[in-house]
């Protein structure tokens, strides 16, 4: 398997800011969709819309999926780990939390990931420094939801665990994506495939469950959302997902998750209408830090200050 280079150069940072805008206005287009449709329908429907769409993109550009049947059981396993568990615990928990504070929650992606890929991988270890970043990061999501539960507004609600565990899910997806790469799989094939995948387990499950043709015809604010979230945040997300998977490794990739609550906070304020305090704010500020002291960089650019400083009053005093 390729080595990773956790350092990221310019295409790389591009690339992930601007998955980061397509995976922030998830949170708003799921939070417009859930209001006429349930969790399961809208995953099922993400999926299926964008499988068909990649696939339509394989077929104009004279390609195949492959028949491999040990790739398409990764594609099942990358589908439940990447799609369907996330997807339905984050859509579930939208119906009872502000897209901006699942968004944030969200945000906690890469902290689990730094455990996972530690002992399932050999070049993206567990360092004292991102260790201090797990810490910092987690005292984010703590204080975040402890001013929650201090004002009775989560109350016995498990909508914000849900989306925490669905940031695990995302974690060990980060990891068990890699294996793409190795076995000669093209971003577009992956993306391809996962979705696929997904879509042929969740459309029965979701049409079993939910039974969603039961209910009244969702709007047209609800369908430009589906066509939104299964296009853009999905499809086209997934396409530069696995270029960054290849590239970047999974902790570097899902480093996203603390740009996307940028994007989300701001399509959930000024256009759902929905409010954000200053204590999520402040919690996603936390796991910014720790996010950033996982990178390393600050530490470094203060040990050269401080080497600079010291070798400046060295040769000052030999004077």
């Amino acid at each position: 398997m390729k080595t990773i280079d956790r350092t990221m150069g310019l295409r790389e940072w591009a690339l992930l800011l601007g998955l980061s805008m397509l995976w922030g206005g998830s949170f708003f287009f799921v939070g417009v969709a859930v209001e006429e449709l349930g969790p399961l329908t809208i995953v099922a429907l993400r999926t299926g819309l964008a499988a068909v769409t990649l696939n339509i993109v394989i077929l104009l550009r004279g390609q195949r999926m492959p028949r491999d049947p040990g790739l398409w059981a990764a594609f099942f396993g990358m589908g439940l780990l990447n799609n369907m568990i996330p997807y339905s615990l984050i859509a579930w928990g939208q119906g009872h939390i502000a897209s901006g504070l699942a968004s944030i929650l969200n945000a906690t992606t890469p902290l689990f990931t730094l455990v996972v890929a530690h002992f399932l991988t050999r070049d993206e270890p567990l360092t004292p420094g991102r260790l201090l970043g797990i810490a910092i990061g987690f005292a984010g999501v703590v204080y975040m939801l402890g001013s929650e539960v201090q004002e009775g507004t989560i109350g016995g609600s498990w909508a914000p665990l849900a989306v925490l565990a669905g940031a695990l899910s995302y974690a060990f997806a980060g990891v068990f994506g890699r294996r793409f790469h190795s076995q000669g799989c093209s971003p577009l094939m992956a993306a391809c495939g996962q979705v696929t995948a997904s879509a042929l387990v969740l459309m029965p499950l979701a049409l079993h469950v939910e039974r969603f043709w039961q209910s009244p015809l969702p709007g047209l604010a609800t369908w430009s959302a589906m066509f939104g979230l299964a296009l853009f945040s999905t499809a086209l997300a997934y396409l530069i997902y696995f270029r960054l998977l290849a590239s970047a490794g999974a902790t570097n990739l899902l480093l996203v998750t603390l740009l996307i609550p940028v994007s989300a906070i701001v399509l959930g304020v000024f256009v759902l209408g929905e409010r954000l305090e200053w204590r999520h704010l402040a919690g996603m500020g936390l796991i910014g830090l720790g996010l950033v002291s996982i990178d390393g960089r600050p530490w470094r650019w203060l040990q050269r200050v401080a080497y600079a400083l010291w070798k400046a009053r060295r040769e000052g005093a030999s004077r």
